[in-house]
């Protein structure tokens, strides 16, 4: 791997979200405040959704990192459960054994997260993939946040999910889930500017010290060829990278391998051909020619005719 060969602690482009790799852009600041704001004010209901790669997981288990001791958290990383298989694993989460049937259960659930407040810790469920819940899993969602004290919900809970989760809140079944809530964010693409700083964020923090890896037109290109979605810039720069190493390059990558990187990612969006990309160039070097070729031929025409 190429690890070594770019003096790299490790690898910068990984999949894994890892949270040493976040970096302060705009989106995912915003997010972040949201999400603070929206749990101090002990909202019931706080959504986060966003396209596929564009960072929902990390803000999560950010949030989780960030969350002080006053919180309990409870975290549900796939939440393709049916309503008794969420209550076990709420459950499962807040340190409770699942005994009884489901009404004692629920039971148990509130009785757990009344001790909690009276200890003065609040409680968060997280739930990531949240488009994946079943209906029957929504409804048990907001029948949880009924419980509440006069002060305050006894459970607050974020859902962190693609789109489809907002399509699907749409409906006018969830309509009484839909009003719960307050807050809510979407994360947009990063622009190029920040898919800029990103690349060379991530390399920084693996321990990159060299020159230039991508030059501006090849941050440009990676840019375009990601649409500015954090997961592909990953995919696209960890082969680009792998190439170099295969290729024995050490610093600046060339556009060959930048693009067969583009070729062999299915989600990248294609980039135009080089004469297309330095089209203003190739008229202009054809417009010089024909000129030098026309004062030629009139230096000829004066000096022989």
């Amino acid at each position: 791997m190429y690890l070594y060969h770019f003096g790299l602690r490790e690898l910068p482009f990984s999949l894994t979200p890892n949270t040493q790799f976040f970096m302060q852009i705009a989106p995912h600041v915003e997010a972040l405040q949201v999400l603070h704001t929206a749990l101090a004010a002990g909202e019931g209901f706080i959504k986060v959704t966003g396209e596929v790669g564009t960072g929902k997981t990390l803000l999560c288990r950010k949030m989780l990192n960030e969350l002080g001791d006053h919180y309990q958290v409870a975290y549900l990383p796939n939440p393709y459960l049916k309503a008794d298989e969420l209550r076990q694993a709420v459950a499962a989460e807040l340190g409770i054994a699942p005994k009884g049937d489901q009404h004692h259960l629920t039971e148990a659930i509130s009785r757990r997260l009344l001790a909690l407040a009276g200890q003065g810790k609040r409680v968060v469920l997280l739930l990531d993939e949240a488009q994946a819940l079943p209906d029957d899993s929504l409804e048990a969602l907001r029948l949880f946040t009924n419980l509440e004290t006069e002060y305050a919900k006894l459970l607050q809970v974020v859902l962190f999910g693609q789109p489809e989760l907002e399509q699907r809140l749409a409906q006018s079944q969830f309509r009484q889930l839909r009003q719960r809530i307050t807050f809510s964010y979407r994360l947009r693409r990063l622009t190029l500017e920040e898919s800029c700083g990103y690349v060379e964020h991530r390399l920084a923090v693996a321990g990159y010290q060299g020159k230039p890896l991508f030059s501006w037109q090849q941050m440009n290109w990676l840019h375009r060829a990601s649409g500015g979605v954090p997961r592909l810039l990953n995919v696209l720069c960890h082969k680009t990278l792998m190439l170099a190493y295969g290729a024995g390059v050490r610093e600046r990558v060339s556009n060959e391998m930048l693009r067969a990187a583009v070729v062999d990612t299915e989600s990248a969006q294609s980039l135009p051909p080089w004469w297309r990309e330095n089209l203003l160039m190739v008229l202009s070097l054809g417009m010089l020619s024909l000129a030098a070729t026309g004062l030629a031929l009139t230096i000829y025409l004066e000096r022989f005719l």
